[in-house]
């Protein structure tokens, strides 16, 4: 039996599922399912990616690093994306972290295999094209709120995003954590009230 004959697993992830079938078969022998493990680096900054991640379950951060070692997140990455978004735009790295925030399943392709997926699976590049659009405009809302918005409204809107991403009302958070989703140093957060709500 072909490939593109058989019958395929439910697809976790919007973009994968997103694809024709057929595209998805010629794609599946490529993919390997791998566990996100909490805290767990996917990309360091400024070294080159070897592999792309499909979230299934959980979601990923990506990490600003500042001079002091101080990081902020700059945006989530969950069932409804991929990382790796610097391979798709013809780069091999980017100046930013990947780290699993809440632990789950993805698939992983390998960055050499994934080119060669853009250029052989017509439908592939235009979908990520677009999600890669609709992430970097997550990213400019996030740094604009941090901007703008005082603490409060930052927390709700994190929580609503990662509550988009795990369909949980449970999130594993530190104050070390919450400080830099919020873009806040840790000392700002610890007395708050909200903080001194949702981190046991």
């Amino acid at each position: 039996m072909a490939i593109a004959d058989q019958p395929l697993p439910s697809l976790r992830n919007r973009l994968l599922a997103a694809l024709p079938p057929g595209d998805v078969a010629k794609l599946w022998p490529q993919l390997e399912p791998v566990e996100l493990e909490f805290r767990k680096t996917l990309q360091r900054p400024d070294e080159p990616a070897g592999s792309v991640y499909f979230p299934e379950v959980g979601y990923v951060s990506r990490l600003a690093s500042m001079e002091d070692g101080d990081s902020a997140e700059i945006g989530l990455i969950g069932p409804e994306g991929m990382t790796g978004l610097a391979v798709l735009l013809g780069a091999d790295r980017d100046s930013f972290e990947l780290l699993v925030q809440v632990p789950g399943t993805a698939m992983r392709m390998d960055a050499t295999a994934f080119r060669k997926a853009l250029d052989d699976i017509p439908s592939l590049r235009p979908l990520l094209n677009r999600y890669a659009l609709a992430h970097f405009e997550q990213v400019a809302r996030t740094g604009a709120c941090n901007g703008r918005h005082h603490i409060d409204q930052r927390l709700a809107r994190w929580l609503l995003m990662s509550h988009d991403r795990t369909g949980s009302d449970e999130f594993p958070m530190t104050h070390e954590f919450m400080s830099m989703m919020l873009g806040v140093r840790r000392a700002g957060v610890i007395t708050h009230p909200l903080a001194l709500e949702w981190v046991g």
